[in-house]
């Protein structure tokens, strides 16, 4: 199903999208978490782009499994599956996040009783900490993930 798409591979089409999408949704969840007057504008454009990213990461895994299958096996390709298929739950905290902060975006909107400020503070704060903890996650993840991909196929056309 992931192999091919009018003869290319697909993995290197869609993790091109992928490599773009995760970490603008990592970055939207973190400015939506940590700057309320970006959380009030952005709407649901973080939790959009952050459920885009979650769609792509499997694509980009089950296409990626689909071309280690044709190539020559290798230890570069292998710490790049296992590097990419450790990717989905940084990218579903980053979506939880996300989440979390539209509810939290429309209990601001309405105006809190006294107690409701507190736990309002207390829900941006523990928002904030998961967003920054998944989203820099997520970055770190993707950055190696990219950097063994592309280990791996420079490594590969240069040996030939």
């Amino acid at each position: 199903m992931f192999e091919t798409v009018f003869g290319l591979p697909v993995h290197p089409l869609v993790v091109h999208a992928t490599v773009v999408v995760v970490p603008l949704a990592a970055v939207l969840v973190v400015l939506a978490a940590v700057w309320p007057r970006f959380r009030g504008a952005s709407a649901f454009w973080p939790l959009a782009i952050s459920l885009t990213a979650l769609a792509l990461v499997p694509v980009s895994v089950e296409s990626g499994q689909s071309l280690a299958q044709r190539s020559d096996p290798s230890p570069l390709i292998e710490s790049h599956q296992e590097l990419g298929e450790g990717l989905l739950p940084w990218v579903g905290a980053v979506v939880l996040a996300a989440a979390g902060l539209l509810w939290l975006r429309a209990r601001e909107a309405r105006p809190p009783g006294e107690s409701g400020k507190r736990r309002q503070r207390l829900a941006a704060l523990g928002l904030a900490v998961l967003a920054l903890a998944s989203g820099i996650g997520t970055t770190v993840q993707i950055v190696r993930i990219g950097h063994s991909g592309a280990e791996s196929v420079w490594t590969s056309e240069a040996s030939r």
